[in-house]
């Protein structure tokens, strides 16, 4: 099935933008495009013959990789890559970085390893510059990954796709890039604004100890408001009138990092940050609310599940990413909540720049939850324990360890990006365990940040967000604490079938209601609104996510059909629904 971009997807050298905005040197080389691939059956027995194609970044389960095959569990998919080094990035060290590789990959250059990695949706690189040749030289990934027989996170990915089970992805499915550096360089940085102090503090880690200066360069569009030798571990003082970042006006304000050493520039990096601040409190009222720069404020929100119907959990183009923000945003919505997914590191920026608030879940791990605690007791209102580790299908050490260490992966991976309100670290019960503990964990890697620990189900008590997942029933105001703000964080769900932009031709996910057209859905879509939802804002209802930006394969409740299409609700009742989903 095509996206609105299928055809103008290039195929030579597609998603060719700076894979990283938030730390980017202009010394990089993209080897997206044309790949050779095997799929080998035998284990990781070195492959030697290469006769079919794929196109990166593109699993190789989608349209867009030219492919379109499942990758068996027993399988082992094998990609090689021959490229040259350009000449702008030679007499540097060269990193090979792969945005996102699912699941677990070995990657060689000329038939040495230079490294390994596991986990499907996080960024890694290797320095290959010992294992370079001058002129042609040649990259191979091998890549094992078993989705549902597995035990790693994998979100809803499936080798047999039904219902909320999404076609799987396998292999590389993000950017793939060459970047040149010095030997001295800047290794990473993380930037915390404080607007209640009009400071930004900075941290820094570089590659040496010793060097001639550390220069920050700080600017608001091209006027630059700070020039000075910093610390690695430096708190700026940003003036008495700084510029705060909100959906309503999202200002950025743009960063260079030098660093000097031997008496010359050695590394150079620009990034930029939003003077913002994320918390709960209470309002005027007594009202525990969702604050954002010390404001009560209401978060219309969207479910985001990040998928395309020809590229799998890979956008065609930046422009399609561009889209479903831009989009969403002129309808009125001011929030979304990546489902269960990372995304590209340029649709944060895209978030960032646009004014786009982001609810970032952690993919789901683990098997099937089964009917009863997926079905019955959510619909019950019956909570269970979640230190039982068998109810929720964590009864391995290694797959809750792993966990741990791909949700910290996660946090530091987007730490800098500046619409991020909230992590997500569990939903519906699926793999969670220890949530009151993981929610420890996860405000001690971020503490600038709120949290919701248990989206939907299975509430523990802890975190910043009472979480409500209500589907068919009605939406009635719970008890609440006092401690914690009130989110609906998924509802409604509604289905309509638009014909010639659907998945299949006859079949759907089943669970939500359906409605014959689109006038039917807008009807219903608006009653949902002033029936159940805005006499909950002055009770304590602080923000609300419905289901979802588009449908989703065999799931047909998107406000946008699949190929991003068709608007399947009136947008003017989509807008004025939004004008009052306010405090």
């Amino acid at each position: 099935m095509k996206s609105l971009w299928t055809d103008s997807v290039d195929l030579t050298m597609p998603l060719s933008d700076h894979p990283h905005p938030q730390f980017e040197r202009d010394c990089w080389q993209c080897l997206n495009g044309e790949w050779n691939y095997h799929i080998a059956t035998r284990g990781e027995k070195w492959v030697s013959d290469y006769p079919d194609k794929i196109i990166v970044p593109f699993a190789i389960e989608s349209l867009l990789s030219g492919v379109e095959k499942p990758l068996r569990p027993s399988d082992r998919l094998w990609y090689e890559k021959k490229f040259t080094v350009d000449e702008a990035l030679k007499g540097k060290r060269i990193i090979l970085h792969f945005e996102a590789v699912d699941w677990q990959c070995k990657v060689y250059v000329n038939k040495e390893q230079v490294g390994s990695h596991t986990g499907g949706y996080c960024a890694f690189g290797f320095d290959i510059t010992d294992y370079l040749v001058d002129g042609e030289n040649t990259v191979n990934v091998c890549v094992y990954d078993p989705t549902e027989s597995g035990w790693q996170q994998r979100g809803k990915q499936d080798n047999h796709p039904h219902g909320f089970w999404y076609t799987a992805t396998s292999g590389i499915w993000q950017t793939v890039w060459l970047e040149g550096v010095s030997e001295a360089r800047i290794e990473s940085f993380k930037l915390l604004p404080d607007i209640d102090n009009g400071t930004v503090n900075i941290k820094s880690k570089l590659t040496v100890e010793e060097f001639d200066a550390y220069i920050l360069k700080i600017f608001d569009g091209d006027t630059q408001v700070f020039s000075e030798e910093i610390s690695l571990d430096e708190t700026v003082d940003m003036g008495k009138d700084f510029k705060l970042w909100s959906p309503e006006e999202p200002n950025l304000y743009s960063v260079i990092l030098e660093l000097y050493r031997d008496g010359k520039l050695a590394d150079k990096v620009k990034s930029y940050f939003g003077m913002r601040k994320f918390n709960i409190a209470k309002d005027k009222f007594g009202v525990m609310r969702l604050f954002l720069n010390n404001e009560p404020y209401f978060q219309r929100g969207l479910l985001d599940q990040g998928y395309w119907p020809d590229g799998g959990l890979t956008a065609p183009t930046d422009e399609a990413m561009i889209f479903d923000i831009e989009e969403m945003k002129r309808l009125g919505f001011n929030m979304l909540r990546k489902h269960i997914k990372i995304e590209s590191m340029r649709w944060y920026y895209h978030c960032d720049r646009l004014g786009m608030i982001v609810w970032q879940d952690m993919m789901s791990g683990g098997a099937y939850i089964g009917d009863f605690y997926a079905g019955v007791l959510p619909n019950l209102n019956i909570t269970v324990k979640d230190t039982k580790y068998s109810r929720f299908k964590r009864e391995k050490k290694e797959a809750r360890d792993d966990y741990k260490r791909e949700l910290a992966e996660m946090i530091d991976q987007l730490y800098n990006v500046v619409s991020i309100y909230c992590w997500v670290p569990f939903n519906e019960g699926w793999g969670q365990f220890d949530a009151v503990k993981i929610c420890k964990y996860v405000k001690n890697l971020d503490s600038s940040r709120v949290v919701d620990h248990a989206s939907g189900w299975y509430d523990q008590g802890g975190g910043d967000i009472k979480s409500m997942h209500k589907y068919v029933v009605p939406i009635k105001m719970p008890k609440l604490d006092g401690r914690r703000a009130f989110v609906i964080t998924e509802f409604g769900g509604y289905q309509n079938r638009v014909s010639n932009h659907c998945w299949t031709d006859n079949k759907s996910f089943g669970m939500y209601l359906k409605f014959k057209n689109k006038t039917t859905l807008t009807n219903a879509y608006k009653k949902l609104f002033v029936k159940q939802i805005l006499p909950l804002i002055d009770k304590g209802l602080c923000g609300t996510i419905y289901t979802q930006v588009c449908d989703v394969e065999n799931e047909l409740n998107g406000i946008y059909t699949y190929d991003r299409k068709e608007l399947k609700i009136e947008e003017e009742v989509i807008k004025a629904i939004n004008s009052k989903l306010k405090l």
